[in-house]
């Protein structure tokens, strides 16, 4: 029997979205030694595929008040502790001709009840504002809209925790619950990459696994219902809005178009779907032409516009009312099974969105604080996040290259000091997004990333309209020299980049996405011979196949 390592904690987090690694910031915050396990990469669940707005609550105002009260009070303080995760854009929530003017009034008097800032608008105002908004439009009514970019957010939570004490694994599982009679103690864990076994011990562990919570649930033989349903989204080739554009009415399919970065994103769809499929995701046919269609009533300049890919995620709805699936929430749903069925050691926060994610870490971690006897008050409303610290001296800001520019957007002037300042650390691998040889190395050495995927998520290297056709080849290399990859494993990290970006692409190969798919098949199949790169120790199953064929 081989060694299994042990470990030792406080508190072990499951789950490495924006709440799980909201909660990690809180509890080291507060002095818990806390440990965070994920099956995979951070913020690679919902958190990484959702349309990254900050809300005002302003969508919720009519609809749901209690939910449009806590988007406006977090998006406040995400403008202050997160300022390198926001682009403060504002929003319109337009009415079109097929839509009902008088639905303007009810819903500017909802948000002004919960505290939202308005501003009405007359067409010829928002088209100043706006000038790719539907120029038909009757009327529109400005929001404290804005985006917020998950990714960075979760990674400067996990920089801030570990900075304070707490670790991280990734793609590692729990296998199963380590339990005492009615108590949980810890949890028996594998690393998915290097087959090792492990355990870790705690006096608490908290269930942040959002979708997958009811899985996790099941280790403890507990019962939770979740209804998963899945919105899809369109990727655009550039930014065609500067300011988040709504349709003024109800939530409905593809009202929503958001700017991000170098991009900007149409949604969402909504679809009911069985809990065996939240792994399996696909963006049919029909939900591409529904966002297409619907979007360009936003801005119809969108029709004209190259999409370069289609992705989804599923919103983790919860039924709290015992598994009759009468009473499902959209809402934070905080349980403490101690309280709930009598298990001890456990505690699951489910449901919520990705606005709520410091409320809902704060609502676990006073839960889980009081157990532990810890009487240290919550201040991530309060602390400003790793590249979020404001300047305080008077001096004009140095010019600098744009590399530097934008990785100072992306992770704080502080950061970028520490990057390599050499001809070569400031040389550009990415000219979408302009990510240089310093960027990279510093991502691979500080923020937990292990290949071009985590790469991705961390420096958007391959998130613009290139799509990494010019750049991931470039940064496979740098795993050599800075990630103690060999040639051969750099080789299959390209590989597996360009099978995960595939995966996107598929649903939208038609007009230029399909020419662009053909030039990237041509460089990579042609004159890389990409395809006599074996994935070894990787299932080469039908399902998997699919994703080299073009």
């Amino acid at each position: 029997m081989g060694h299994i390592s042990r470990f030792e904690t406080e508190v072990l987090i499951i789950g490495g979205g924006a709440t799980g690694t909201s909660i990690m910031r809180d509890c080291a915050l507060r002095g818990i030694k806390c440990m965070l396990l994920d099956k995979n990469d951070i913020a690679s669940g919902t958190t990484g595929r959702n349309h990254g707005l900050l809300h005002s609550g302003a969508r919720y105002a009519v609809t749901d008040s209690e939910s449009a009260h806590e988007c406006i009070q977090e998006n406040k303080i995400l403008r202050k502790i997160a300022s390198h995760c926001v682009d403060q854009t504002d929003g319109l929530f337009i009415t079109l001709p097929e839509d009902d003017l008088s639905f303007q009034s009810t819903f500017i008097h909802a948000c002004t009840s919960v505290g939202i800032d308005t501003q009405k608008l007359t067409p010829e105002e928002a088209l100043k504002l706006e000038p790719n908004v539907n120029p038909s439009l009757l009327g529109a009514v400005k929001v404290p809209d804005g985006t917020l970019d998950p990714f960075r957010l979760c990674a400067s939570n996990v920089l801030d925790a570990k900075q304070h004490g707490a670790q991280i694994f990734t793609y590692s599982i729990v296998q199963s619950f380590i339990r005492v009679g009615e108590r949980i103690i810890g949890a028996s864990c594998l690393n998915v990459r290097t087959n090792e076994k492990f355990e870790i011990f705690a006096n608490e562990v908290i269930n942040a696994a959002g979708i997958w919570g009811k899985n996790i649930c099941q280790y403890a033989e507990l019962d939770v219902q979740m209804f998963p349903a899945k919105g899809s989204l369109l990727v655009l080739e550039h930014r065609i809005n500067d300011l988040v554009i709504n349709r003024c009415r109800k939530p409905a399919d593809a009202d929503i178009l958001v700017p991000g970065d170098s991009i900007s994103l149409i949604g969402t769809t909504s679809e009911e779907i069985d809990y065996c499929e939240i792994d399996s995701l696909r963006v049919t046919d029909q939900e591409v032409n529904i966002l297409i269609e619907e979007g360009a009533k936003l801005a119809p300049i969108l029709e004209q516009t190259r999409i370069l890919r289609a992705y989804a995620g599923v919103r983790p709805l919860v039924d709290v009312s015992g598994g009759n699936g009468r009473n499902i929430s959209r809402g934070i749903v905080l349980l403490d099974h101690a309280k709930r069925d009598g298990l001890t050691g456990l505690t699951s926060i489910l449901g919520g969105k990705l606005m709520t994610c410091r409320l809902m870490a704060e609502m676990t971690t006073d839960v889980v604080a009081e157990k532990l006897g810890n009487n240290s008050p919550c201040t991530t409303h309060l602390q400003p996040l790793p590249g979020s610290v404001e300047r305080t001296d008077k001096q004009p800001r140095k010019k600098t290259a744009l590399t530097s520019k934008a990785a100072a957007y992306r992770h704080g002037e502080k950061a970028v000091q520490l990057f390599d300042q050499s001809a070569k650390g400031k040389s550009i691998v990415c000219e979408c997004e302009m990510v240089s040889v310093g960027e990279i190395e510093y991502a691979i050495k500080k923020l937990d990333v292990t290949n071009l995927v985590d790469l991705r998520r961390r420096t958007r290297l391959g998130m613009g309209s290139c799509q990494g056709e010019l750049c991931t080849y470039r940064a496979s290399g740098l795993f050599c020299e800075y990630g103690q990859c060999s040639g051969h494993d750099s080789s299959k990290l390209l590989i597996h980049f360009l099978e995960e970006r595939w995966k996107g692409i598929k649903p939208v190969l038609f007009d230029d996405a399909l020419r662009e798919a053909e030039f990237t098949y041509w460089i990579y199949e042609g004159l890389f011979g990409a395809a006599d790169v074996t994935l070894l120790g990787t299932a080469q199953n039908d399902e998997k196949k699919e994703y080299y064929e073009i």
